[in-house]
């Protein structure tokens, strides 16, 4: 028997996470608490359903169509994709052998890096890895845990030269200033695997979730960065060559 995975849910057609038309599978389980967290339910590491590859892949295999001619494919997101690596690494080897594009989004929570890791980025076609913060204490305080894993994680897609696009979420009163923006452009100019940043506006969409769990919504009445805060922020990425999209 194969693998079996914990799966909180999947999109047939999603368009956000990753080039063209994908598949997204939401994994179940995360470590990290972050106060603006879309999707609060994938939390819990005993949630979600358990399934196996050849279960996902049925599903998958029918909508081929829509990302051959989208340029499309996977991706792994969640929850926190990277705490299940196992059955990522046997779900992307199954989409390599059908021609299948294959994402990655993480937050770079690699506790340990055993062989598994570099199984399953080797049938990775790309890595969109959320950094959250680079000041620690500023981390710590937004999502709950240190970045050291996730800077550590960057540095070691960037030494393999595994393709990534970095996800930058301008949080107001968080990451919306400019020294947090210039820290991670500096962290990320010198690294040629980063193909792009992309800065993804702050919003309460998954405010709902929280309510339907009897919980209070930690960010509620923040309004999203207003688009000349993007603006100034993107510059600051662009001065350091990075590709900037949002």
């Amino acid at each position: 028997m194969g693998v079996i995975g914990r799966v909180h849910s999947w999109e047939t057609c999603g368009t956000v996470d990753g080039p063209g038309i994908r598949f997204i599978v939401f994994m179940q389980g995360c470590l990290m608490r972050c106060q603006y967290c879309h999707n609060r339910d994938t939390w819990d590491l005993e949630g979600g359903k358990e399934v196996t590859v050849p279960q996902l892949m049925e599903q998958l295999v029918s909508y081929r169509h829509f990302f051959e001619a989208s340029g499309g494919g996977i991706t792994a997101s969640g929850g926190e994709a990277a705490l299940q690596l196992e059955f990522v690494q046997e779900l992307f080897a199954a989409c390599r052998a059908e021609g299948i594009h294959t994402c990655l989004d993480t937050n770079g929570m690699v506790r340990k890096y055993t062989p598994i890791v570099d199984e399953a980025l080797a049938v990775t076609d790309l890595v969109l890895l959320d950094i959250k913060q680079m000041d620690d204490d500023v981390h710590q305080n937004l999502v709950g845990v240190s970045n050291k894993r996730t800077l550590q994680f960057a540095e070691y897609l960037a030494k393999i030269g595994k393709p990534t696009w970095i996800r930058y979420v301008v949080v107001p009163g968080f990451t919306d200033d400019d020294d947090s923006a210039e820290a991670l452009a500096q962290f990320l100019a010198p690294m040629a695997n980063v193909e792009k940043v992309e800065m993804l506006p702050y919003h309460e969409l998954g405010k709902h979730k929280w309510e339907a769990l009897g919980e209070t919504y930690p960010l509620d009445g923040v309004a999203p960065p207003k688009k000349e805060t993007m603006e100034r922020l993107k510059g600051i990425f662009e001065r350091h060559g990075l590709t900037v999209s949002y």
